[in-house]
């Protein structure tokens, strides 16, 4: 069974330290423009989603790469698309092959993605709440993902 994060919409309080976590863990400074994860806001509903990387098991973004930029890879029982940045020229096709956005084209000009931060994912041990956690899967990727979506359909119905 591989690990991976998960996260609990239920205790997402949308402070965002989780950003900040990661974008100190990469770049040294608290800039959320720079973090791979992003907690989209809803203000109505006081409704929060982080959305981080899904490493999924058959990546798009990998498959498109045309320099071999992108390669999936174990760290610490969990699989991980990793970005070598001296073979990523920008191009941008990993961000439009990607279903979830979940990959963008950093600063430096070149792909950026949760790389769970060698196995220790600062978004993790960061998280105030406790709302994203790095475990083995015991429910399936399948069932968490139609999980998350009943709750957002769930939100939308209440807003409308």
């Amino acid at each position: 069974m591989s690990k991976s994060l998960v996260v609990d919409l239920e205790k997402c309080t949308g402070c965002r330290t989780c950003e900040m976590a990661c974008s100190f863990m990469h770049y040294g400074e608290y800039n959320p423009t720079k973090s791979a994860i992003q907690v989209s806001i809803f203000t109505e509903n006081a409704f929060f989603v982080p959305v981080v990387c899904f490493q999924c098991k058959k990546p798009f973004c990998e498959e498109v790469c045309p320099t071999g930029a992108l390669s999936k890879n174990e760290i610490d029982g969990a699989f991980v698309i990793l970005v070598d940045k001296d073979k990523c020229v920008g191009c941008k096709m990993c961000t439009m092959a990607c279903p979830f956005g979940c990959i963008t084209i950093g600063h430096e000009g070149i792909a950026k993605k949760c790389d769970l931060c060698g196995g220790q994912p600062e978004c993790v041990v960061f998280c105030p709440t406790g709302a994203i956690e790095f475990k083995e899967e015991k429910d399936g990727i399948l069932a968490k993902s139609r999980l998350t979506a009943e709750k957002i359909y769930h939100q939308k119905e209440v807003s409308q």
